[in-house]
């Protein structure tokens, strides 16, 4: 066997790519990853752990609005954004420590430059050295995907959002989906006007529709401006710093931030797997097997950067199953059914398994329940906004095969329901629950 320089050598250090280097080298494997940014990846640094304190941040705007309602007299509230901002990005630098001494505890050995792929077992740091590995783990996630138009460079995307110098007072976000509806609640709670365009009519493709009907009129209701059918077309950037934001079918709009939040491509420009015999996808993405095993036998990829499911949970998963399966003797491979979402929107809306159309395509006969309530939390709320659960069941197995809700505290009681969806559990096994009452979750229990 020739000699090399490790047995793993891990390209990112994401959350896919730090699992990955941690379980492999608990098999006693010698390890080394390469990361060009900070360890933690993009969940860690610039996306769902960073957004989620900014969710809970901006959550407070609304909570106040309520409080006199039970009570409580708080004069003169105001936001600070620096305040805020900067704690965010001191528990960021708390997580990348313990990412970094994760690493450390398993003498992973780590290079902070970026790296590439110069053959089948060896990668080339941005310095020039060369290294030699028995595999390779490609874990560089992906990037958000900018449209080519005029004045681009002065739009941000959810990397740059995180670090603004001043909190801007009129946004405007291009996209529809999680990430750019995710960021329109944040800004709106912390008092910007906010406007969203989108080049299609739809919101949240993929979500279950009558989540998508609750949430858009909510949204609305609470001062978010939407543009439909309504594609950027250029950004022009005024003497005075404003931008203003043309697009098709509408007037200039004029804004302090532009965000686009249009989706994410791996991240694999330049990373040299041609040199490998590897074949990047129509996307950009790297092909894998159930075992996440390149064309190029010696070299794998998990993760975001196989645009299989990008969420971090399952990169997690993909890494451990694969240091798994190369290093601990015991092949496995990862399930992606009943994978649970959530969009962390204000209200935030969370589903698992089919969709009650994808339920009908695959299915045929189904019976759907639903329960639309006033959770006890908005009771006094100054907006009188609805709760609304459904389960989709296959009505000849009586099992229960999708979860959807939108309400209040939604992706917590979700994960609890998705355990359940994956179990096989029937309608009657929920029928056959007690509730538990005074609680949103019990409106589970309780559809007839």
């Amino acid at each position: 066997m020739p000699d090399f320089d490790f047995d793993l050598f891990v390209i990112g250090a994401g959350s896919g790519g730090v699992r990955a280097s941690r379980i492999a080298a608990s098999h006693g494997a010698r390890v080394a990853v390469a990361e060009e940014f900070r360890i933690g990846g993009t969940c860690v640094i610039r996306g769902c752990v960073p957004k989620k304190l900014l969710v809970y941040g901006s959550s407070f705007a609304h909570e106040l609005e309520d409080a006199a309602a039970f009570g409580w007299t708080i004069p003169q509230a105001s936001f600070d954004w620096a305040t805020l901002r900067d704690f965010v990005a001191r528990d960021v630098d708390r997580l990348e420590k313990a990412y970094t001494s994760t690493l450390d505890n398993n003498k992973v050995a780590h290079f902070h430059e970026r790296a590439t792929v110069a053959g089948p077992n060896t990668v080339r740091l941005a310095s020039g050295q060369e290294i030699s590995a028995k595999y390779i783990l490609v874990a560089v996630g992906a990037w958000p995907v900018l449209p080519e138009i005029e004045g681009i460079e002065h739009a941000i995307t959810s990397n740059e959002v995180f670090h603004l110098p001043e909190f801007p007072r009129r946004v405007v976000i291009q996209g529809a989906g999680y990430i750019a509806l995710e960021f329109a609640g944040i800004f709106n709670a912390l008092g910007a006007d906010v406007t969203v365009v989108n080049r299609s009519d739809q919101i949240l493709r993929g979500y279950d529709l009558s989540l998508r009907e609750r949430l858009l009129p909510i949204m609305q209701a609470r001062g978010i401006k939407f543009c439909f059918s309504s594609p950027l077309e250029k950004i022009e950037k005024e003497a005075n710093g404003t931008l203003l934001v043309h697009t098709t079918g509408h007037a200039p709009i004029a804004a302090d931030a532009v965000m686009v939040a249009t989706g994410r491509r791996p991240k694999t420009d330049g990373l040299g797997l041609e040199s490998a015999g590897v074949t990047l996808g129509a996307n950009g993405e790297v092909p894998v097997d159930e075992y996440n095993k390149t064309a190029c036998d010696s070299i794998y990829a998990v993760g975001d950067v196989t645009d299989r499911v990008q969420l971090t949970p399952v990169a997690i998963r993909e890494g451990h199953a694969f240091a798994d399966t190369v290093f601990g003797n015991s092949p496995r491979t990862i399930s992606y059914d009943f994978i649970p979402n959530a969009a962390f929107t204000q209200p935030p809306i969370a589903g698992v398994g089919l969709t009650e159309e994808q339920a009908r395509a695959k299915l045929g006969e189904v019976k759907v329940f639903t329960s639309d309530f006033r959770p006890m939390k908005n009771m006094f709320a100054a907006v009188p906004e609805r709760g609304f659960y459904k389960l989709v069941v296959d009505a000849a197995s009586d099992r229960v095969v999708g979860v959807h809700m939108i309400g209040p505290e939604a992706p917590e009681i979700l994960q609890v329901a998705a355990i359940a969806v994956r179990a096989g559990l029937t309608k009657a096994d929920f029928d056959a629950t007690v509730a538990l009452h005074p609680s949103m979750a019990e409106e589970l229990v309780l559809m007839r």
